[in-house]
This record gives structure tokens, C-alpha cells and sequence, in this order.
């Protein structure tokens, strides 16, 4: 057989766009290509979010599990989910200041974390290793938090997986949860790769680095500071809520020195094993963060963006643009710094005790930090320090109003809501409202979002101000007799149901629950059998890879587009192999 005239250079080629596919391959975050996740198993089960699930804990002395809550210890347990058991289950109690105000409250609705690898690393829900069961405490909506998330997906953020669940215990109903993926292992493989980066989660209980003072904070008994007692209402305007922030200067994010030591608050709060040359990369990041340069090499700047779209509208002040500067993940990839949500259940005003609803509704999303400055957020500051992202972030709320409020589907989406959770939600024997309350919370938070949305409509447009400076009380929107505290507060009333109601549970079933026998053993109708929960096989458990190995059960396949290189290579290799072989020198 001849040889091909320009074989040499054929060759060339063929070699040279392998190399080049291999590279995006290996090193595509570094060269902006965006990373991409796995599809993880239990996606498609316990978050399908078009029904409701029931979680049934099965353990021993749950009494004095109970006892013990405050002092957040894990106890083993078995977990039912949606018939699938798993037994050595660890189990604990979770929370900030919502642990002592439970134990003040009386009725023990504590929110749980359940950790399925706790007592065997090997052990997960289909790839999920840790799920929050929140309790959704100081919200009469039961949805702030869930709401929040599908919010946050909408808009193109990261964001947890959340779906709501019937919980019983021993037999006996408990209560209406929302279950939470944990950000954690799980999260990190589903949103970026088996190849993640690294994750912390900030928090201070300092007063700018110093000993903290406690009337300063949230009364523990479930009272609230009033924030606004210097604020004037300005008809409807921003309000001032005090330009003291608690917190030092790392968990604000702020560029310190180049010692690690001088960043405790983020450092000993890291959620995956992080190294000295993890520390300096991201010491270097917050120095280049808070000198505003080079960022498009230091923030992850569509996905920031795209977060607070969502975070500045929803209006929570429990966080990083609040006055306590907690309640986010920061998230580290080669440098580049993300934020992830978490903990919304005092969103949509419930932090701000004494503010109008009409301030909060046309609260403006250019100056949207309370209890502080914007300058003083360098994770929010450069948004507003350069007209190009100014103008990136308001295309991206645009963007928001226009697909999920003006298109109906959040109208949609919320009475299909109350639907689901209403018949759940009157049969809750622990809820921390009246169903009455129920229906008024869920009515007002409707009512509060479609204001919001017309009111960050106006502020796009130019005909309300988007700054505290420039709004004028003859442009804002509207509110009527709107109350915010109809969607809950940080202060659980004295009518409340439960107060006091202690450990009682009353007899009967959820909608659609099944009856347990008894914890020692038996069967659970329309639960599928369980053993007794010291041991025995579990239906749907199975034997879960080590989590070194990248495996999980039901990890049904990797996003395409890292694929599609592979593939391409492989396609381009064995094409050059072909060429070579009918061409080949003699």
C-alpha cells in the first residue's frame, strides 16, 4: 500500500487535538471551563419534590435521646425512608440558638442531623451521607427554607436538595420536616466532581474579634432585638437597622495578614481536610477580594452574582448581610471563592422585629446589607464597585422576576404547596402554630413575594430608587394592611399549640402513613420489613462502596460535557490509529 504524501503532518495533527481534548479534560476549571457534577442516586428519590415522604426512626430510650438534645451528642438509630431501612444510623440534634428555645418551648421539635456513615464509612442513601431534618421553627409558612432553595436552583446558584417529609417515631406520628441535604461530601461530588475544592463554613460569636456580649443577641427564650429603635419608617423606605455588625473580620471576609492564625473563624469552622497550602491559596484569595483585583480569578463571578439575586431578595438578615454574618458556606476552587445558602427560615423579614412591611418590601437590592455597610462585605462590595457587574447583577435579577414571578410559576408553585402540606400540617402534633396561622403565613408570603417582585420591577426601571438614598415614599409600592409577622417571627407567641405540650403524642396517622409496630421488632405496613434494628438486613440498603473509591450507588452517570471530551479524544485517537495503518510507511 502507498504512503500518504503528507502522512508526517496527518499524524501531527491528529496527535496535537488529543493533546488539546486531553488538557480541556485534565485542567478544564483552570482553563473556565465549568465544572461539572454527578448525578448522584438519591436525587430522584427522597428530593423528588412532587410528593410527600415519610422518614420513620426506629430507636431505643428515645426519651432520653430527647433529655440530651442540647448537647448535640449522636445516638444510633434505624432510618426509614420511603420504605428503605438503614440501620446504624447516627442521629443528633442541631442548631444554634433554636436548640435552647425548643427546650424552652417544651415540645421537643428539635431539628436533627442524621449521619448515614457515622458508624460505617461505608454506609450512605444512595450516595447521600448527611441529611438535615429541620424543624422549621419561627416560620408559620413551613416553606422559607424550601422556597429559598427552588429559588436559588431557578436563578442558576448552588444550592442544597430539599423535599418535605412526614417523620414518626417508634411508631407514633412526630411531626411535618423538611429534610435538607447536608453540605457536605455528597453536595460537593453532586455540584462539582469527585474532584471538588475546599469548603468552610464562617461563623463568629465575636463583637468585632472581641468577647462577645450577649444582650446583644437573640434573647435564648425566643425573643428578638428590636434592630429598628433608631430607624424612622420613611413610609415604606429602607430601614436603618444600626451600623454595628457582630463578627470579626475573617467571617466578614476581609483580608487580615498572611498568617492563618489570624482567620480562626474560618479555618476551624473548614468541612473538608484542608492543608497549609489550602490556607495560603485562600488567604491570597481574600487579599485580592478585598483590594477588588483580579477577580475574575479570585470569585466564581456568575455564580456570586446569581446568589445574591436571590439572597437580596428574599430579605435575610440572619446572615452574611445581616448583623450576625453567619448562615453561608464558602466555597474554594483554585482560588476562586463561591458562597453557598444556608438556613432560611427567618428570611422574608423574620429577622427585622419591628420593621414594616413596607420598608422590607421595597427594600432596595443595591444597598442591601442591614446592621452594617456594603463596603464593609468585600464578597458583596465588588458587585457594586464596577458598573460591568452592576449591571451583570441586575440582568440577573431581571432575569429572576421575569421567569419565575411574571411567568406565574411561583404563584403556581405555592398553591400547589399549600395543597400538599395542608392536610399534613393540621395533623402535626408538634407544629409551633395553629393551622389557622398556617393558612394566614402561607397567604402573606404569596403576598410578600409578588410585592417584593414589583417592587424590584420598578427599582430595574428606574421609577423606584435602588439605593436607601434615592427612593422616594411616593414611588414605593403599596403594601396595604400586609403584617410580616403572619409568616412567623423570631419569638414564639403564647398561643401557640404545643406550648408545653411536652413529649405527648397523640394516636393516629399522618395522611398516607402507614402504622408502625413496635420499635423492638415487627413489620411496618406499606413501609416494607424491618428487623429489629441491633442488626439484620434492611431492604434497599445494600453493601455502599468506600466513599474513596467515587462510587455510589444509584451515581447513575457524570454531567456530558467532560465525557464528551473523553469521547472525542478517544474517537480522534482511534481515527489517527485507522489513517496510520492504511497509510503506513513501507
Amino acid at each position: 500500500m502507498s504512503t500518504h504524501k503528507h502522512f508526517d503532518k496527518i499524524c501531527c495533527s491528529f496527535l496535537a487535538a488529543i493533546l488539546l481534548l486531553t488538557l480541556l479534560f485534565v485542567n478544564g476549571q483552570k482553563l473556565g471551563v465549568q465544572a461539572s457534577g454527578l448525578e448522584m442516586g438519591y436525587e430522584a428519590r427522597l428530593f423528588d419534590t412532587s410528593r410527600m415522604h415519610t422518614i420513620e426512626i426506629v430507636m431505643d430510650d428515645w426519651d432520653a435521646f430527647l433529655d440530651t438534645c442540647t448537647n448535640e451528642e449522636y445516638a444510633n438509630c434505624t432510618v426509614v425512608i420511603d420504605g428503605e431501612a438503614y440501620k446504624n444510623t447516627g442521629i443528633r440534634a442541631k442548631g444554634n440558638t433554636s436548640l435552647t428555645q425548643v427546650a424552652a418551648y417544651g415540645n421537643n421539635r428539635y431539628s436533627f442531623k442524621l449521619e448515614f456513615d457515622h458508624y460505617n464509612s461505608q454506609s450512605t442513601y444512595y450516595g447521600l451521607d448527611k441529611l438535615c431534618l429541620n424543624n422549621l421553627i419561627q416560620d408559620n409558612t413551613y416553606l422559607k427554607d424550601y422556597l429559598v432553595y427552588q429559588m436559588m436552583a431557578q436563578a442558576g446558584a448552588a444550592a442544597p436538595l430539599c423535599s418535605f417529609v412526614n417523620i414518626s417515631v417508634n411508631g407514633e406520628v412526630w411531626g411535618l420536616y423538611l429534610a435538607v441535604e447536608g453540605i457536605e461530601e455528597a453536595f460537593l461530588t453532586r455540584s462539582y466532581g469527585s474532584d471538588y475544592g475546599c469548603l468552610y463554613k464562617p461563623d463568629s460569636m465575636d463583637m468585632g474579634g472581641g468577647a462577645p456580649d450577649m444582650d446583644d443577641f437573640p434573647d435564648m427564650a425566643g425573643s428578638a432585638p428590636d434592630m429598628n429603635d433608631a430607624a424612622p419608617d420613611m413610609a415604606g423606605g429602607a430601614p436603618d437597622m444600626g451600623s454595628r455588625a457582630m463578627g470579626s473580620d475573617d467571617v466578614l471576609l476581609k483580608y487580615i495578614d498572611d498568617d492563618p492564625d489570624s482567620y480562626p473563624n474560618i479555618f476551624d469552622n473548614a468541612k473538608t481536610d484542608i492543608t497549609t497550602a489550602d490556607q495560603n491559596r485562600l488567604i491570597a484569595s481574600l487579599k485580592a477580594l478585598s483590594s477588588g483585583s483580579n477577580l475574575t480569578e479570585t470569585v466564581a463571578i456568575d455564580q456570586v452574582i446569581r446568589y445574591f439575586v436571590v439572597h437580596n431578595f428574599v430579605l435575610n438578615f440572619d446572615s452574611y448581610t445581616g448583623s450576625m454574618i453567619h448562615n453561608y458556606y464558602l466555597y474554594e476552587e483554585d482560588g476562586r471563592l463561591a458562597m453557598l445558602p444556608w438556613d432560611y427560615n427567618l428570611a422574608f423579614g423574620g429577622f427585622s422585629t419591628g420593621t414594616s412591611a413596607g420598608s422590607l418590601v421595597n427594600y432596595p437590592i443595591d444597598t442591601p446589607v442591614s446592621g452594617g455597610d456594603t463596603a464593609d462585605r468585600p464578597m458583596l462590595a465588588w458587585i457594586f464597585q464596577n458598573e460591568e457587574y452592576t449591571k451583570l447583577y441586575h440582568q440577573y435579577m431581571e432575569e429572576f422576576i421575569t421567569e419565575y414571578f411574571d411567568s406565574g410559576l411561583f404563584s403556581r408553585q405555592i398553591d400547589t404547596l399549600k395543597e400538599l402540606l395542608s392536610p399534613y400540617v393540621a395533623e402535626d402534633p408538634t407544629k409551633f402554630c395553629t393551622y389557622e396561622e398556617f393558612e394566614t403565613g402561607i397567604d402573606t408570603l404569596k403576598e410578600f413575594c409578588l410585592l417584593r417582585s414589583e417592587s424590584i420591577s420598578r427599582q430595574l426601571e428606574g421609577s423606584l430608587g435602588s439605593t436607601s438614598d434615592t427612593q422616594e415614599a411616593a414611588s414605593l409600592v403599596d403594601v396595604g394592611d400586609l403584617d410580616i409577622s403572619d409568616m412567623g417571627t423570631m419569638q414564639l407567641t403564647q398561643n401557640s399549640p404545643q406550648k408545653g405540650a411536652g413529649r405527648e403524642l397523640p394516636a393516629g396517622n399522618f395522611p398516607g402513613q402507614g402504622q408502625m409496630q413496635d420499635a423492638a421488632g415487627g413489620s411496618f405496613p406499606e413501609q416494607g420489613e424491618v428487623q429489629d434494628a441491633a442488626g439484620g438486613n434492611f431492604p434497599g440498603q445494600g453493601q455502599m462502596p468506600n466513599r474513596a473509591d467515587n462510587s455510589f450507588p444509584g451515581q447513575d452517570s457524570m454531567s456530558a460535557a467532560p465525557w464528551a471530551l473523553l469521547a472525542a479524544s478517544l474517537i480522534i485517537l482511534a481515527g489517527g490509529l485507522i489513517f496510520a495503518f492504511l497509510y503506513r510507511r513501507k
